[in-house]
């Protein structure tokens, strides 16, 4: 039987997940509280959308050292933590608040290998765009659900030195007691507990995923393998999804079911 393994949502887009025992699906095909935030470069504007590209903000594809912040939004409060090494901060979203996280992440990378990047034009001063409440700033206009199955990456992890685990791929949903890839071929739609979905397409996957989420490091040329090693024309792990109509509460544990 396949089951909902774990559940990610992502507030602050380009950085670490947030482990959760449940996700709401909202009707628009994004999950509640995933991508409200964003470090935008200097030269970025404010979309007008509900779209925000990664190369006009900080995000794991170009910063790999942010794989180490460990990051945490208190929906209620609306504070948002940072911490990693020395760094532990803690601050709501007025501009105090958001000058204040914005420092404290540049100061970090300035430490680390990533610190050349911040030197060019456009970049600094970081700004910090969203409410921190409404879902908004995912790459694609529709936002979409990503799922995976666990298999499928133990599968990728047994075909390379370096260790590959779920955090790589940066999905809201990951499923296991499927085969390894077998969610590729899920054509039509999928119920995940209470929730309908329509299969939208495969995930192409950038270089966000040979950051090991650990050390930051770049350790793994997933990219190269998933084209060389398992034959794909496009490095590619996962699925995105929509709702069918209404959306609502999936949980760790919900069964999972093909419907084609």
């Amino acid at each position: 039987m396949i089951r909902v393994d774990a559940l990610y949502r992502y507030p602050v887009k380009g950085f670490t997940p947030e482990k959760r025992d449940s996700l709401i699906i909202q009707d628009d095909g994004r999950v509640k509280g995933d991508r409200t935030l964003v470090f935008r470069f200097a030269d970025a504007l404010e979309p007008a959308d509900a779209t925000f590209p990664k190369s006009r903000g900080l995000a794991l594809m170009t910063f790999p050292t942010l794989a180490r912040v460990d990051l945490t939004l208190d929906d209620e409060a609306l504070t948002l933590r940072l911490r990693v090494d020395d760094l532990d901060v803690t601050a709501d979203l007025s501009d105090e608040g958001r000058a204040r996280l914005s420092e404290a992440i540049t100061a970090y990378l300035r430490t680390t290998s990533d610190a050349k990047l911040l030197e060019a034009d456009g970049i600094l001063p970081l700004g910090l765009l969203g409410d921190g409440r409404t879902a908004r700033f995912q790459d694609r206009p529709r936002g979409y659900i990503s799922l995976h199955g666990a298999a499928s990456v133990g599968d990728l992890d047994a075909a390379v030195p370096a260790p590959v685990d779920d955090r790589r791929f940066r999905s809201n949903i990951v499923v296991s007691g499927s085969a390894p890839w077998a969610e590729l071929e899920w054509r039509d739609r999928v119920r995940i507990g209470e929730v309908l979905f329509e299969v939208q397409k495969p995930i192409e996957r950038c270089a966000a995923i040979t950051a090991n989420p650990d050390t930051g490091v770049r350790d793994a040329r997933l990219l190269r393998v998933l084209t060389t090693e398992f034959g794909q024309d496009e490095p590619t792990l996962g699925i995105l999804l929509l709702p069918v109509g209404a959306g609502g509460t999936i949980r760790t544990g919900d069964e999972v079911t093909p419907l084609a």
